[in-house]
């Protein structure tokens, strides 16, 4: 089949799955958070009715799904992807409105005349690594949503390559669109595992050609409660007892060498992300990342020695910390019995000529999660670039190569 015509499809269901708005909405404890998200695995469910896959579901958490039965009677293992519903919500609209430029030129692109939004080449030079290529953008109010929509849209389009191909041979497949990964993994939590009996499995969730990734943070979420005791200020001295400057103290006992704005590459972190506080009461909210486990455990454990500290300093307030482990570093699962999964992309790099950029991600994926459930799970590239940005942009070449690379890892290993 001509790329041409797989290009175009690649671009059709992108599209279309773009005009479901499905922002992830953190503010909701419900899963899924948004209903456009509900609305996305609805479509998808009849697409993939139409794609002759069987055990189609959407269970009551939204998370849709499904199996390509094995068309060969050799031992292949069986695979898994996973893919997630929800674009994030980073204060743009949630309504996109994509436009596609046709053998761009490499000069600066006017995304919103109206609007004067321009997309600089000087600010965004990858852009011109991309020279005659098509390129996907916004209108610039919005993030594109390749993250993930353009992984839905290379599985969908590699499940339909296999229905026009039938002499692929390939085993059991297995199909996972989930919502809520934006905010918290939270949507591949409610994966039915007795209906995702795979060897391994991949996400398509990073960016450009060629990115690789099988390591990636450990990360845990931590809440840390104060009560003081309030009193008049004219009568407060030995008796008041400020949770804020509880809270101050507490932050000050972290490094600030050590927070996200000072770090990089495998260096981890503590991020204080939320205070809330008035006179009697105060919570904080943090996050814990290292790709080093160990050094993982130490951070947690210098948090809970900080307050016990503070207990003993403020012995009238009352403070709690509390920290829950949300995924863990996808290389920690890699063993002799899974590691094909990441030879394979390896051999099927070079095999399209796709040189490979492995690198360690500081973030995590659904597979991050996966990993804690023992199922290997690496990451590869859709071919976008600018994340969680107005200037998120798509290369069609990069895109069609994302998906020969997922139809490859489909054929019977």
């Amino acid at each position: 089949m001509k790329a041409a015509i797989i290009k175009e499809k690649l671009q059709e269901n992108f599209l279309s799955y773009l005009a479901i708005p499905s922002q992830s909405n953190e503010k909701n404890p419900n899963v899924p958070s948004s209903v456009g998200q509900l609305l996305l695995a609805q479509k998808l469910e009849k697409d993939l009715k139409d794609l002759d896959l069987v055990d189609i579901a959407i269970n009551e958490f939204g998370v849709l799904q499904a199996k390509l039965p094995a068309n060969t009677d050799n031992r292949v293992p069986n695979i898994g992807w996973v893919c997630h519903l929800d674009i994030v919500n980073v204060g743009l609209r949630d309504k996109i409105n994509p436009q596609v430029i046709k053998n761009y030129d490499g000069k600066d692109i006017i995304l919103n005349e109206k609007e004067n939004i321009v997309f600089s080449t000087k600010e965004n030079p990858e852009i011109l690594t991309y020279i005659g290529d098509d390129i996907i953008l916004t209108d610039g109010n919005s993030v594109l949503g390749a993250d993930n929509k353009a992984a839905i849209a290379n599985v969908m389009t590699a499940l339909w390559y296999l229905k026009e191909n039938k002499d692929i041979n390939h085993g059991n497949i297995y199909i996972a669109f989930v919502p809520d990964e934006e905010i918290g993994l939270r949507g591949v939590r409610k994966i039915d595992f007795n209906k995702f009996d795979v060897d391994f499995a991949y996400t398509i969730d990073c960016c450009e050609l060629g990115e690789l990734v099988y390591e990636t943070f450990n990360a845990a979420s931590g809440v840390i409660k104060i009560k003081g005791v309030s009193a008049h200020p004219m009568s407060a001295k030995g008796v008041l007892v400020n949770p804020i400057m509880i809270a101050h103290d507490f932050i000050s006992m972290l490094d600030r060498a050590k927070m996200p704005e000072n770090t990089e590459n495998r260096e981890g972190y503590v991020w204080i992300t939320d205070i809330k506080s008035d006179v009697l009461n105060c919570r904080i909210d943090f996050n814990i990342r290292n790709h080093d486990k160990v050094k993982f455990e130490e951070s947690k454990a210098y948090l809970f020695d900080a307050i016990e500290i503070l207990k003993k300093r403020y012995k009238l307030a009352e403070i709690a910390i509390d920290i829950e482990d949300t995924y863990a570093n996808i290389i920690d699962s890699v063993d002799e019995n899974n590691k094909i999964a990441i030879d394979k992309l390896k051999e099927i790099y070079q095999k399209l000529d796709i040189e490979a950029k492995i690198i360690a991600m500081r973030g995590g994926t659904d597979g991050s999660y996966l990993s804690t459930k023992g199922i290997l799970t690496p990451n590869y590239f859709t071919g976008a670039h600018n994340f969680h940005s107005n200037k998120e942009f798509l290369p069609m070449d990069s895109f069609y190569k994302s998906f020969k690379v997922t139809v490859e890892l489909m054929r019977g290993i």
